[in-house]
C-alpha cells in the first residue's frame, strides 16, 4: 500500500515508520519541520514538508501523493500546547478528510485517547459515551477529540485508535521526560485516579495492524488499568525519583479502559503490563 503518514517525525511516527517500510509499504511522510527531510529520506520515505492548517497545501499534497490510506499522528504534545492540540484535532483534521476524500483516500486512521470517556465503574469499553459535559480546562481537550473522532467518520473505512498515556523514548513518560522531571521534583501525587498505559512501539504496532482492521474505536492499552497509588511508586523508582507524597481520592472520569477489541483483531503488545513496561523500557528498578 501506500501510506501518508502525517506527523511522520512525530513520537509515534518515528516508531510507526520501520514497521511500515519492514512491511513494505510504501510511505510518504509529511512533517512541518524542513530539517527533517533528510532524516525522513534516510529511512526510505518520501518527505512532504506540509502545515496541516494550510488547507490549499494539505489538498495539493494529498492529490499529488495519492496514497491508499492516511495516519494522522499530529499532535503539539512535545511543546506542552493543549489549546495549539485541540487546534491540530479541530482544524487540521478537517483540513487532512476532506482533502482525503477530494482526492480518493479509501482509509484513514487516526490518534485519539482513552481517558476522553465519561465518569462510570470499571475502566470503559469502546462503546462508552464520551465526556461531552465535561468543564475546562478537561472541555478543550473533549471537544478537540470529539471533533477529530467525528471527522474520521466521513471517511470510507475509519480507525480511531484510543491510546492509552504513552511512555518509553520521547513520551512525557520517558526516563528523560516532562513527566519524570515531575516526578524527580515531587510535583506528582499518586492518586486513587485509574490510568491505562500503552508503550510508544506497541502504539506503533497497533497502528500498523490497523490498516487491515474494520472501521470503528479501538482503544489501545495494556492489560492492566491501574490507580497512582499503584503506578506512580514504580515509575518514579524506573526514572530515579524520589516516592511520591499519596493524596486520597480521585475524579469519576479516571477509569482506565479495556483492550479486548484490539486483542481480538489481532493486536498483540509486546509490554502487557506498565509495570513491566516501566522496568524494562525506562530503567533497572524492578516492581
Amino acid at each position: 500500500m501506500k501510506i501518508v503518514v502525517a506527523g511522520a517525525t512525530g513520537v509515534v511516527g518515528r516508531a510507526l515508520i520501520p514497521i511500515l517500510i519492514h512491511e513494505g509499504h510504501e510511505v510518504v511522510g509529511f512533517t512541518r519541520n524542513p530539517d527533517t527531510a533528510t532524516e525522513l529520506k534516510r529511512k526510505g520515505i518520501v518527505p512532504v514538508i506540509l502545515d496541516v492548517f494550510n488547507r490549499k497545501a494539505v489538498f495539493s499534497a494529498l492529490q499529488k501523493t495519492k496514497p491508499d490510506a492516511v495516519i494522522h499522528q499530529l499532535t503539539s504534545l512535545s511543546a506542552i500546547n493543549f489549546s495549539d492540540n485541540a487546534r491540530i484535532r479541530k482544524e487540521g483534521t478537517r483540513n487532512l478528510v476532506d482533502a482525503a476524500l477530494a482526492a480518493g483516500v479509501g482509509k484513514m486512521i487516526v490518534q485519539s485517547i482513552s481517558w476522553a470517556y465519561e465518569s462510570g465503574d470499571g475502566p470503559a469499553a469502546e462503546d462508552c459515551p464520551l465526556d461531552l459535559d465535561a468543564l475546562p480546562p478537561r472541555s478543550t481537550t473533549i471537544e478537540g477529540i470529539r471533533a477529530l473522532e467525528s471527522a474520521s467518520t466521513e471517511m470510507p473505512e475509519h480507525v480511531i485508535l484510543r491510546y492509552g498515556l504513552l511512555y518509553g523514548k520521547g513520551t512525557w513518560y520517558a526516563a528523560d521526560g516532562y513527566m519524570a522531571e515531575q516526578a524527580r521534583q515531587r510535583l506528582l501525587l499518586a492518586t486513587g485516579g485509574i490510568s491505562s498505559f500503552v508503550h510508544i512501539d506497541d502504539a506503533a504496532l497497533a497502528a500498523a495492524n490497523a490498516l487491515s482492521w474494520p472501521s470503528g474505536c479501538y482503544n489501545i492499552v495494556d492489560d492492566e488499568p491501574a490507580a497512582g497509588t499503584d503506578w506512580l511508586p514504580i515509575f518514579a523508582d524506573a526514572v530515579g525519583a524520589p516516592l511520591p507524597d499519596v493524596q486520597l481520592g480521585h475524579t469519576a472520569w479516571e477509569r482506565g479502559a479495556l483492550n479486548g477489541k484490539a486483542l481480538r483483531n489481532g493486536w498483540k503488545p509486546r509490554y502487557t503490563s506498565w509495570r513491566d513496561g516501566f522496568r524494562l523500557a525506562l530503567g533497572s528498578a524492578s516492581s
